[in-house]
Parts: C-alpha cells; sequence; structure tokens
C-alpha cells in the first residue's frame, strides 16, 4: 500500500517503475482532516508500455483461468474488504469521508452494503443472469440451435469512470475481469482512491493477475490522453454526463465497441395502500433513505416521488412525514459540505420551487432551516424532471398511480429506477406500463440505491454486451466427421 511522499498513492501500473511516473497532487479536504493524493500523469510512451503489459499478463494468465478460478479470487479480496480489522478497510473508512465529503458512518454502512454484491454467491448471480451456461467463457458450449459457441472477452477494455460515491467503479471493474478482459480504468477525480486499492490489493492476492489490470487517471478534457488511451482499447465503457459522453464517442475509433452510461432520472411512487397510519411512518423513512444516501448522487436516486390520493393519510400529509424522516436522518448522516455549483444548483431549485407557488396555490415548500434538506409538494400535473440534488425532492400527488407512466414518457430516454410502495396487484399492473415508459429497473422504497447482484444497469447487460461470441455452427461438425479415421 505504497505513499508518496505524504500523499496516499493513487492507481495501479503493471510495468512501469513508480520512481518513472510524473505524479499531480489532488487535496481533499474534509470534517475529518485532509488528504493529499497523488495521481499519475503518464506520457503517451507509457501509456502504450501499460496497455502492452496489461493485454500481454491477460492472455497469458487471465484469460486461462476458468471463471471459477476468477470468482474465488475475487471473493477474497471482496471478503477482505468487508473484514473491518483488515488494514485496506481501514483505510478506506478512515480516507474516504475526507475524500468524499459524506458523513464516516454513512460511508461505512454503504461499503458493507455495496461490497456484499461481490461474494462469490453474488458473482455467480452476474453470471447466471447473462450466461445459460458460465462455462461457455471457459471453452465451447453446446446452445440450443445446434453447434457450440465460446464468449471472448476484449483484449483490452477500458473503463471511463465518473462520480464521487465510493467505490462506484468496482461494478464495471468485476464485470470486466468476469469475462477474462484485459482491464484499464480511468479514475474518476472526486473520489480517485478506492478502484486503485482494489487493483492493488488484487495484486498482493494473485501478483500475475495483478498485472493484468490497470488504474490510471487523466485530466478530465485532457484530449490528448483520453485518445491514446482510446487508441488502445477495444472496447470502452463510459460513465458521465451527456455532452462528455458524446465527446468521447466522437472519439473512439469506429471499429471500438462503445457502451455509454449518461445521467439518468429515478422516481419513487407510493400507493394509497401504504398511506394508512400504521405505514406512512415506514413507507416515509424508506424515502428518505433513498433520497439521504449519498445525497442522491447515484442515478438511481429519487428526484420526484408520486404519492396517490385515496389513502387514510393525504399526499400532503406524507410530504410532511417525509420533510420529518429527512430531519431525523439529516441529525444522523449530516449532509456533506456542498461545493459552489452544488449550493447554486440546490438554491436555483428552491427559488423556481417558491416562484411557481406564486402561481399553484397548493404548492407547499418544506426545509430545514440550515439548509440541509428540502421538500417540494404539488397537486399539479407535474412528470419527473431533475431535481436539485443533495438532499431536494419533489412529491407529486396523483388521484392514480396509473398515471404516472404517462407523465413519465416524455423523459423516456432518461428514466433509469424506480422504487415502489404499493400492494402486489399494483406491482404488476404498473410494471408493463412503467417498462414501456422507459423504466428499466422496479424497486422496493429504501432499495433504490442498492442494486442487487446482476441488475442490468440501464436495461443493459453487465457480461454479454462485453463479449464477442464465436459459433462452431452444426455444418462444421458434421463436415468434421467426413474427415475423422473412423470415417468410411
Amino acid at each position: 500500500m505504497a505513499a508518496v511522499g505524504s500523499a496516499e498513492y493513487a492507481g495501479h501500473l503493471p510495468g512501469l517503475s513508480a520512481d518513472a511516473v510524473e505524479r499531480r497532487v489532488l487535496t481533499f479536504r474534509g470534517v475529518g482532516g485532509a488528504v493529499e493524493v497523488a495521481v499519475p500523469v503518464l506520457t503517451a510512451a507509457q501509456v502504450a508500455r501499460v496497455a502492452e503489459t496489461v493485454r500481454a499478463a491477460a492472455h497469458g494468465y487471465l484469460k486461462t483461468l476458468t471463471v471459477a478460478e476468477i470468482v474465488t479470487i475475487l471473493d477474497r479480496a471482496v471478503a477482505r474488504l468487508l473484514d473491518r480489522d483488515d488494514p485496506w478497510r481501514q483505510k478506506a473508512e478512515r480516507l474516504l469521508p475526507i475524500v468524499t465529503g459524506y458523513d464516516a458512518e454513512m460511508v461505512r454502512l454503504g461499503l458493507t452494503g455495496y461490497l456484499k454484491t461481490f461474494r462469490a454467491p453474488e458473482l455467480r448471480k452476474f453470471l447466471a443472469e447473462d450466461f445459460a451456461s458460465p462455462q461457455i467463457l471457459d471453452d465451447f458450449q453446446p446452445v440450443p440451435k445446434g453447434g457450440f459457441a465460446r464468449a471472448f472477452g476484449p483484449d483490452l477494455l477500458l473503463h471511463v469512470w465518473a462520480g464521487n460515491v465510493p467505490a462506484l467503479p468496482l461494478w464495471s471493474l468485476v464485470s470486466g475481469l468476469l469475462v477474462k478482459a484485459g482491464t484499464v480504468g480511468k479514475l474518476p477525480s472526486a473520489e480517485p482512491l478506492f478502484a486503485g486499492w482494489f487493483a492493488q490489493l488484487l495484486a498482493e492476492i494473485d501478483p500475475r493477475l495483478g498485472d493484468c489490470l490497470a488504474v490510471v487517471w487523466w485530466k478530465g478534457g485532457d484530449e490528448a490522453a483520453e485518445r491514446a488511451w482510446l487508441a488502445q482499447a477495444d472496447t470502452v465503457v463510459a460513465y458521465g454526463g451527456n455532452a462528455a459522453l458524446a465527446a468521447i464517442r466522437d472519439r473512439v475509433p469506429v471499429t471500438t465497441r462503445f457502451l455509454p452510461h449518461g445521467h439518468k432520472i429515478s422516481v419513487a411512487l407510493v400507493s394509497r395502500a401504504a398511506l394508512d397510519p400504521r405505514r406512512v411512518g415506514e413507507a416515509a423513512r424508506l424515502a428518505a433513505h433513498d433520497i439521504v444516501r449519498y445525497d442522491q448522487q447515484g442515478c438511481y436516486s429519487p428526484q420526484t416521488l408520486f404519492v396517490e390520493r385515496g389513502g387514510r393519510v393525504s399526499p400532503r400529509d406524507f410530504a410532511g412525514c417525509l420533510a420529518h424522516e429527512l430531519a431525523a436522518l439529516a441529525r444522523k448522516f449530516p449532509r456533506r459540505e456542498l461545493s459552489m455549483a452544488e449550493a447554486g444548483a440546490v438554491a436555483s431549485w428552491r427559488d423556481a420551487q417558491e416562484m411557481k407557488g406564486f402561481a399553484d396555490p397548493g404548492r407547499l415548500l418544506l426545509s430545514d432551516p440550515a439548509g440541509g434538506w428540502c421538500v417540494g409538494y404539488t397537486e399539479a400535473a407535474e412528470g419527473p424532471a431533475p431535481g436539485g440534488l443533495n438532499r431536494t425532492i419533489t412529491v407529486v400527488a396523483v388521484d392514480s398511480l396509473d398515471e404516472v407512466a404517462a407523465r413519465l414518457a416524455p423523459a423516456k430516454a432518461f428514466l433509469q429506477t424506480a422504487g415502489i410502495a404499493a400492494s402486489p396487484e399494483e406491482l404488476f399492473r404498473l410494471a408493463g406500463p412503467l417498462g414501456a415508459a422507459g423504466v428499466t429497473r422496479i424497486c422496493a422504497l429504501g432499495r433504490m440505491t442498492a442494486p442487487e447482484a446482476g441488475w442490468h444497469h440501464d436495461g443493459r447487460f453487465n457480461l454479454l454486451d462485453l463479449v464477442t461470441m464465436t459459433e462452431i455452427e452444426r455444418s462444421a461438425e458434421i463436415a468434421a466427421d467426413g474427415f475423422a479415421r473412423y470415417a468410411d
């Protein structure tokens, strides 16, 4: 676990001497103190050297492992990170709250919940979700139409990560290793530590596997560095804003597979079945949890909450219950300090809510006097809209949850998760229209920020999108019989 001077080392660079790499120091200050993070800045020649090292190591080792062996190695690494006595876990708990600004207890609980998604039983779910026979990654397997097929991962898979949610890159990084891809990941400047730690931990457990992946950094907007890496990759998985993704897409060679994940909007729905005095407190608590966890920085966090009229508790009163729960969670998990841009976005959202109130007497604004959270309530026929994030939410009253899908449809290209508190009959009645409107994930309220293992991110496949299938057709089998020693 190397450090450079007093700075924490970020990244993982097989094939390069640490002394040969220029580093830039990023400084983070938080409630727990300050930390300097030294990120690597590579020359074009060093980019080529790391890429060749990773590609060669993957061919010589990673692609020779069975997928079951890869699962075992990943499970060992994740077990270490779940162990609060392990130095890697202790470092994560100490430094990630400073780097991200999130409450230390929120980070601790979030890490544990997230990391459990990558234990061996859960990784088998990833594989089973995308492949009828995961052994198709190891050897040719029979297929229903006849013949045989085998799945091959890329020689070099490039991940361009974004965001400051701790450990978020682990999802795509693990997916790449499961398909035996030589893997390079670009660290997000907002949280440049965890992915490199994971790579270093894998190298500690299995040095040969450590050579099969690299974790690098370049400054956002550095077109020369980006082009250097894009020229090396067979497949690119990129996360970020739509404008940034469009710029990357324009630079990706036409022969390179490009898998973008842009900005998304998620919503929540509360049925009148959940609006009675016995249940409403729990529904409000679960919704508040989805709003507070990592301050709505994930695409799966709700920004609009639709509440059905006709229950014993009105949608307006539910908004009050939600405000009460947000206030309670603010005491337990204080909101991180916002940047000027983030504070401006929250202020603009509040101003817009207040302006709408002049024309909408039914509109209500409930907020923390200290500005830590805000609930807007309306009875107007509104659909989903980007919120101010950082614990801001719009509660929209509807006569029936059946109205919601039509309101969502205009935002189809941007929809992702819907968290629902409803009866079984309502859940399945609503699921079809919500899916047709663009929702790709429907989950319980309170679980919006914790996708299950094997979740189809943005409605796509974690593993299948990464591989190329090679088929042996039945005709080749039959023709081969003619050349066998036993042929007449």
